[in-house]
């Protein structure tokens, strides 16, 4: 198993060049078809207005400007496509607003990579709440690069979050690839309670039984915390020198929100080194 179609949101931030290289390792690593998708931050409603209203030059002249924005964007996104020495990537400029746009693209890929939110840096083009939003929307798996660093490597060192929910088994479904690349995976089961149904007798036990029949060999750590588990997944990702954190994403979409889990908005909010999830 391997992600064959890779997405990547590209926009105008200053971090975006970084995870467009972190996209374009990945599809080179598994010979993957980059994607490159820059939305004009118009809603698919505005957008149907302006049209009829092409004669107004003052929206006519938005709309040019939101495109040659985007534009900019995908020409960045191609010169360093082209110069990882990949030999399949497009790019697509969505008409549609971020969170909707990207949503509806990555329904057609195996993987999405986004940025984590910079609370330094104003995000024209993305709503606040951005990678949370598209990861519940989205029903694809995510990488999320952190704004501050650099991530040469990643994936040899795995720290996997596991609950025993269903967005932690999607979440090891959807990292096998990953998993079965990496030279260490450790397993974290916070707060365990032995006996549970969802955990079985051995909490992390079903599981390094699981993925050890996909030739994944794996190390359990059991840990009691009173503090956040995002903060605590964290501070263990330190310990152990990861370079990943699989972790399944917790929360609940309202009409006009995502309200996210604590751990969730934890992770996303503070994290020092990349993230996959899934919901």
């Amino acid at each position: 198993m391997a992600y064959k179609t890779i997405l990547v949101h590209v926009d105008e931030s200053t971090h975006a060049p970084g995870r467009i290289e972190v996209a374009a390792r990945l599809a080179l690593e598994n010979e993957a078809h980059l994607i490159g998708a820059a939305t004009s931050g118009m809603s698919r409603t505005l957008y149907r207005a302006a049209a009829f209203s092409v004669e107004n030059p003052d929206i006519e002249s938005w709309v040019q400007m939101l495109h040659d924005q985007a534009e900019a964007a995908l020409d960045r996104f191609e010169s360093i496509a082209r110069q990882a020495g990949l030999a399949s990537f497009e790019r697509r400029l969505v008409d549609d607003e971020a969170v909707s746009g990207i949503s509806l693209q990555a329904r057609y890929a195996d993987l999405v990579v986004l940025g984590q939110e910079d609370p330094d840096e104003i995000a024209y083009s993305t709503n606040p709440g951005f990678p949370g939003q598209v990861i519940m929307a989205a029903g694809c798996p995510a990488l999320v690069i952190p704004y501050a660093g650099s991530f040469p490597v990643i994936g040899h060192k795995i720290l996997l979050a596991w609950n025993a929910s269903m967005e932690a088994r999607r979440t090891v479904h959807y990292a096998l690839p990953l998993l079965a690349r990496a030279q260490s995976v450790n397993v974290a089961v916070f707060n365990p309670s032995p006996g549970r149904n969802d955990h079985g007798e051995q909490p992390g036990a079903d599981l390094a039984l699981y993925l050890a029949r996909h030739n994944i060999k794996v190390n359990v750590v059991q840990r009691t915390t009173d503090i956040n588990v995002g903060a605590a997944l964290l501070a263990l990702a330190d310990d152990f020198d990861a370079d990943l954190i699989a972790m399944g994403c917790y929360g609940h979409p309202r009409v006009r929100e995502v309200l996210l889990g604590g751990a969730t908005r934890t992770i996303l909010q503070s994290m020092s080194l990349p993230v996959f999830m899934a919901h």
